[in-house]
């Protein structure tokens, strides 16, 4: 189960968001999200557990509870959705689309 952890500390890195979901079952996989251009935690980051009973089991614990003096809010993460384009130059909704 893939779940998404927010409110984390910038001192928060890969390993010990994984320390922190260790005690309820495996962990297959802990990332922290980081900004591309300066490298810096964006404050959140996503779990995958290998059983979906320690997971449901983790989120019940750990939603609210204090990691670094904050208070985490832990949910099962969900799908990504597609997103609409930021009218970057191949977009429909070009600035210069109505100049000239």
């Amino acid at each position: 189960m893939n779940i998404y952890v927010s409110n984390l500390s910038f001192d928060v890195h890969d390993e010990d968001l994984k320390n922190f979901f260790a005690p309820y079952g495996e962990v297959t996989s802990a990332k922290v999200i980081t900004d591309r251009e300066t490298g810096r935690s964006r404050g959140f980051g996503f779990v995958e557990m290998a059983d979906e009973a320690a997971s449901k089991k983790a989120i019940a614990e750990l939603d609210g509870s204090t990691v670094e003096n904050r208070t985490i809010s832990v949910s099962v993460a969900k799908p990504k959705e597609d997103r609409p384009s930021r009218g970057g130059f191949n977009s429909s909704n070009s600035y210069n689309k109505n100049r000239y």
